[in-house]
């Protein structure tokens, strides 16, 4: 069980990590994570089978980092902005320091002439942990309920 004052940092880390996504402020996304962390998008076909592929896949800190150059410095694509919408976290296990949840998140991406679209529709499964700092994911999976995705991911989900 979580006290009160936890909770309130859970559901900020959640509404600040949207924000800076959202935001595009791509700068700030990886000290969302531990140094040593895991963040997944994931069909939720290979995730119920036990599957490892995933259509990305980051091992660390420095991986996120990694993807932040290629997202502002390399990757051609058409710009779009994406909007999420979380739920209220479940709290699925707390103890010592770490917290494991699940989330439902929905995406919606909108490009600058176009009408919005629902991008991508899942469940994070998080394991976060107290850090200096404040909270931080640990790890970070996202399981996305379709098996297929429009065109390609860009930004983190």
């Amino acid at each position: 069980m979580l006290d009160f004052e936890t909770y309130r940092q859970l559901l900020a880390l959640y509404a600040e990590y949207a924000a800076v996504v959202d935001d595009n402020d791509w700068d700030k996304w990886p000290d969302f994570f531990t140094d040593e962390c895991t963040y997944k998008i994931q069909p939720r076909e290979n995730f119920d089978r036990g599957l490892p592929l995933a259509t990305l896949a980051f091992e660390s800190k420095g991986m996120l980092k990694d993807r932040v150059y290629g997202i502002t410095e390399t990757i051609f694509h058409d710009p779009y902005y994406q909007r999420h919408v979380i739920g209220v976290p479940r709290i699925v296990r707390a103890e010592a320091g770490r917290i494991e949840t699940e989330v439902n998140y929905a995406v919606f991406r909108t490009k600058p002439d176009e009408l919005p679209t629902v991008f991508n529709v899942g469940r994070y499964i998080d394991t976060i942990v107290r850090a200096p700092g404040g909270l931080k994911f640990e790890s970070k999976v996202c399981v996305f309920d379709s098996e297929m995705i429009e065109n390609s991911i860009i930004y983190p989900i």
